[in-house]
């Protein structure tokens, strides 16, 4: 097992200690399973209430209004790929995503998606009243992305491969998409879209929500699992920054008019990551989620330079809606305070191996031994790496019907009728619940 130094806003990153490991108290370990979970158990009421919200949103009888928007596209990895990992790679016959039990819980079938269910960006495009985001490499045709295209694809980084390269970090797999060629992906579509001038595609940019991530976080990810030091790879951070920004930039040069741009996950929370850096220092955690600290607080570095660089980007560009999406702050109330999204295990995985996080070295979700536990939306991660539907929707919902956008997305957004009603109808039935 491989060892970490480094230095994190000015902490010291302990190297993983032998010997016995301490459990934090905040984790409960999970009950043997009696075999693949399909039911689906009540959360607290608020939660259920922001659900049913938005599903009788999007069930509503067509208005004379027009949508809040007209199509939706996306950017990023594996935290919203809906399908393109299997059209990019086709002869990764090893790729468990690309099967059950991967998409059991919602889908009933393999998507492509890397969950058990729907992603964040599933359940934005049910509250604008859009259909899910086709994957671009699955379409053909003009008509298959009417309402928006989706070039997120599993394994991607924000930097280009030829980066990790020069940086003695080469990439497992050399062929691995990055941001650039997502954007390329998309100046494609919009020949296919407007083959005559692109500037008919003037109008489909303007009424559009681009979402653009999270991506950077297999920027870290990927160098992590090999013997780089983290204080080297902290020092791609400013760069992951850069191209984030370039791609934001290159899309309102496209005709970009509202962007969504998601920070990186609470890292530190991730049952693999947990297993990999054991401790028995009771400090190495933060108290109260059991997450490991040094390697929140890596996120929250990332984080805060990009919301800082979005600071600098709304001032070049005044007419555009450039919205912070904190996914950071969303996930950490529900490792905070997991029993209010009926959530019972938020360190575990639910299709994993043995282990007290869910996960093991022997094997993972979909390969070697692993199983599935009962009542997936009781687990905040679904394989060890991702999250779980039930952590994707509370996300979701935090960020549509909460307070993790900056600025608000609902006041930002002010012909987004159904978004405001929605959050009307939400804050009303909570005042009426008191």
């Amino acid at each position: 097992m491989m060892m970490f130094e480094g230095i994190v806003n000015d902490h010291f990153i302990p190297s993983r200690p032998r010997g016995h490991i301490l459990r934090p108290h905040s984790t409960s370990s999970p009950p043997q399973p009696a075999g693949k979970g399909r039911g689906m158990a009540s959360s607290t009421s608020m939660s259920v209430v922001a659900v049913v919200l938005l599903v009788l949103a999007a069930a509503q009888p067509a208005r004379a209004d027009p949508a809040c928007y007209s199509g939706l596209f996306n950017f990023g990895d594996s935290l919203s790929d809906t399908g393109n990992y299997h059209f990019v790679f086709p002869d990764d016959i090893r790729e468990p995503a690309l099967r059950l039990p991967y998409g059991e819980t919602f889908f009933n079938r393999s998507t492509g998606r890397f969950s058990n269910g729907r992603l964040i960006v599933d359940f934005i495009a049910e509250a604008l009243e859009l259909p899910f985001v086709r994957p671009y490499r699955s379409g053909g045709s003009a008509e298959d992305f009417a309402r928006g295209a989706n070039f997120a694809v599993g394994g991607a980084t924000a930097l280009s491969p030829e980066f990790f390269e020069e940086n003695d970090a080469p990439l497992p797999n050399p062929d691995t998409v990055c941001l650039d060629k997502e954007l390329d992906w998309f100046r494609d579509l919009l020949k296919l879209l407007c083959p005559n001038d692109l500037a008919d595609c003037t109008n489909m940019m303007d009424k559009s929500l681009f979402l653009v991530g999270e991506i950077g976080g297999n920027d870290y990810n990927l160098p992590i699992f090999t013997d780089m030091s983290f204080e080297k790879i902290r020092t791609f951070t400013p760069s992951v920054i850069a191209k984030i920004s370039s791609a934001v930039t290159k899309l309102i040069e496209l005709g970009a008019k509202t962007l969504l741009v998601p920070g990186n996950l609470p890292i530190g929370c991730v049952p693999a990551y947990l297993m990999r850096f054991e401790s028995d220092e009771a400090e190495y955690y933060e108290p109260g989620t059991g997450c490991i600290r040094w390697m929140n607080e890596f996120s929250q570095y990332h984080n805060k330079l990009l919301v800082d660089e979005l600071e600098k980007l709304r001032k070049l560009h005044p007419g555009v809606a450039i919205i912070y999406a904190d996914y950071y702050g969303a996930a950490m109330k529900v490792f905070r305070s997991p029993e209010q999204f009926g959530i019972k295990y938020p360190l575990v995985a639910c299709c994993g191996g043995e282990g007290f996080y869910g996960v093991s070295e022997t094997g993972g979700c979909g390969y070697g031994e692993y199983k599935v536990r009962d009542d997936p939306e009781k687990y905040g991660s679904w394989d060890g790496f991702h999250p779980s539907e039930a952590v994707y929707k509370a996300i979701a919902n935090g960020l549509l019907i909460g307070s993790y956008t900056q600025p608000p997305i609902a006041t930002t957004t002010n012909s987004c009728r159904q978004l405001t009603e929605v959050v009307s109808s939400f804050e009303n039935k909570v005042l009426s619940d008191l």
